[in-house]
């Protein structure tokens, strides 16, 4: 069993998306998607409008199978009243930021604080590049300074912070901090190195696709990991985290 916390309908793309997605879940056994909408970097209310509802239409014709994420930009003043829809009327059991502030603005805290009381993760785009860092991208210093404000917030860096001994190091001791290692074509032993450091309780399974699938994949299967912190980090670590009764057996 596969889950796969990291996944995108491209604005403007819709069937494409959604057909590469659900032929990689026929392709490679995957059982669920946790799927977010995703075009322009600084995107206006429309568009944002119009991602949460392509994710809600294939969440409707593919129930049990795709649940979504709601996509905010805290620069907009509506962002929580789109929250609050994306949550009570779509469903959506995530809430995804990505780059128009940084993660710990505190634009952001109102939309954290509701996502505590819903009790849903917040999927939050992290980077850390020698070269062409946006302006507002959220590095791991940033994810750890919103854990600390929000110790019952459940949060999921994304792309182990998109340099693996910078993002883990930063949120090492945040224990309400998961990591997927999603769109990473880094290096073999990045999966081993986030064990070692965060313990493999705190590691999704996440592929950013249409992107990329494989990669992902083969960085567990040549992880130095039993088969059962295998099946912790393909789904049992994800289940725990969207479902709140689930106890890992």
């Amino acid at each position: 069993m596969i889950i796969d916390v990291h996944t995108h309908i491209w604005g403007g793309d819709y069937e494409g998306s959604t057909r590469e997605l659900l032929r990689a879940c026929d392709l490679f056994g995957i059982s669920k998607l946790h799927v977010s909408g995703l075009k322009s970097h600084y995107p206006d209310e429309a568009e944002v409008d119009s991602l949460n509802a392509d994710v809600y239409r294939f969440m409707k014709e593919q129930p049990g199978m795709v649940s979504g994420y709601c996509y905010v930009s805290p620069a907009h003043s509506n962002a929580l009243d789109v929250l609050k829809r994306g949550i009570e009327v779509y469903g959506m059991n995530g809430m995804k930021l990505w780059v128009a502030t940084y993660c710990d603005d505190p634009r952001v805290f109102p939309l954290v604080e509701t996502c505590i009381e819903s009790n849903i993760p917040i999927l939050i785009h992290s980077f850390h590049k020698a070269v062409g860092q946006l302006q507002y991208e959220t590095t791991g210093i940033h994810v750890a300074n919103l854990a600390k404000r929000y110790p019952n917030a459940k949060l999921l860096m994304a792309h182990f912070g998109g340099n693996c001994y910078h993002g883990i190091k930063a949120v090492r001791d945040c224990r309400n901090v998961w990591h997927d290692f999603s769109g990473s074509p880094f290096r073999r032993d990045d999966v081993d190195y986030a064990v070692e450091r965060v313990g493999v309780e705190r590691i999704v399974f996440g592929s950013d696709m249409p992107i990329t699938y494989l990669v992902n994949f083969g960085q567990v299967e040549e992880a130095d990991l039993t088969q059962e912190e295998k099946e912790r980090i393909y789904y049992k670590n994800a289940l725990q985290l969207f479902d709140p009764g689930f106890k890992v057996g």
